[in-house]
């Protein structure tokens, strides 16, 4: 049975947790009900869990690019990259020389050779450098040089084109633009970029701020403003309109925190209040008219969530993470529930169906059967 598959069918065989509900009125004899149980038993026995791939480091790992079962980067904090070519039972240290200092929050691969890693921070702390290589060598292909701008998300559209998002710099969000695969950027032109609110600004938490779905269409999360929106542009960057989504906003803390489209009309929104202990109620929204409006989850995670990824092969199915736990919704984001209490930052699924999630601590796994690790 595909990973997909086996994950919907097994977790949504199990009934709801959230709220008990009443017994009906002619209740089947208990011995009926046994054969019942064993099965959900079987189910859940059978359901993929994550299967921890250890690293054998304490960094933090915001940045997370899967390639395949086999193959996955994760990028952090003390300018570290890793990378696996056999499904994480090793992991090759392919760090950037002199990278130390340098705060990796997103990294974006196109197979198990090239990759783009993004460096956050305020001026020449915000970086973008390319390998073609495994991570042997690595180039130095941006560097910010405005002490205003501060770069928090990367994405591509395809093995070419590629862009990168600032916090407003002017009152407006600052866009770069790849038209090489990440060898080259610009600064597109801010015309058609709508004025950022008050104290809005995007959160270099998962990557997933900006992310991207077809050759076209790329989506913008904030926060810290007022109210927490998503910019849409479907000319790569050059044009963008701007709605407003149901999670909480007006503090510097909350708002959108993580997109994923899985096609340029569905997407899922998650985030939240990232202070631990902080409530955060509608932490999730859905959108099916490819972002121009949003619609509350009916039932949202509990907490707070930074990552969120589409299960491949499923037209429902997605995964959202933070430091909390693991939610799962097979309706389109409409209703989600808690599936593991681990942290994790980010989410990432493959092509092949595979998907990676990574964290605090050094900590990365995979979703795995269990009779599958």
């Amino acid at each position: 049975m595909a990973l997909t598959a086996a994950l919907t069918a097994a977790l949504t065989a199990a009934p709801p947790t959230a709220r008990a509900q009443p017994a009906p009125a002619e209740a089947a004899p208990a011995a009926e009900a046994v054969p019942a149980r064993e099965a959900l038993q079987e189910a859940a026995q059978e359901a993929p869990v994550w299967s921890p791939r250890p690293t054998g480091t304490d960094v933090r790992f915001r940045g997370l690019a899967a390639v395949s079962r086999t193959g996955a980067w994760v990028a952090g904090s003390k300018g570290t990259v890793l990378r696996t070519a056999d499904g994480g039972r090793s992991w090759r240290n392919v760090s950037p020389p002199g990278a130390e200092t340098l705060e990796f929050r997103d990294i974006e691969a196109f197979d198990q050779r090239r990759a783009v890693v993004l460096a956050i921070g305020e001026g020449e702390a915000s970086r973008i450098l390319r390998t073609d290589d495994g991570g042997a060598t690595w180039t130095e292909a941006f560097r910010n040089t405005d002490p205003r701008a501060f770069y928090d998300c990367v994405t591509f559209l395809d093995r070419r084109h590629g862009l990168a998002v600032s916090d407003p710099v002017d009152g407006r969000y600052r866009i770069l633009a790849t038209r090489d695969g990440g060898r080259s950027w610009g600064v597109l032109p801010t015309a058609g970029m709508p004025a950022a609110l008050p104290g809005e600004a995007a959160f270099a938490a998962s990557g997933q701020c900006l992310v991207s779905a077809g050759p076209r269409d790329v989506w913008l999360a904030t926060g810290g403003g007022a109210t927490a929106r998503v910019l849409h542009s479907s000319d790569r960057g050059l044009n963008w309109t701007v709605a407003d989504s149901t999670l909480p906003a007006g503090d510097p803390a909350r708002g959108v925190f993580a997109l994923a489209f899985r096609d340029r009309t569905h997407g899922l929104a998650v985030g939240g209040d990232y202070r631990a202990g902080q409530p955060s109620p509608q932490a999730a929204a859905v959108s099916r008219d490819g972002g121009r409006s949003w619609r509350q989850a009916h039932t949202p995670p509990p907490a707070y969530r930074s990552g969120v990824a589409w299960l491949p092969h499923s037209r429902s199915a997605a995964l959202a993470v933070g430091p909390t736990g693991t939610d799962l919704t097979t309706d389109g984001g409409r209703t989600w529930r808690t599936v593991d209490p681990g942290s994790y930052d980010t989410v990432d699924c493959a092509a092949d169906g595979a998907c990676w999630a990574s964290g605090e601590k050094g900590r990365v796994a995979r979703l795995e059967r269990p009779n599958h690790r």
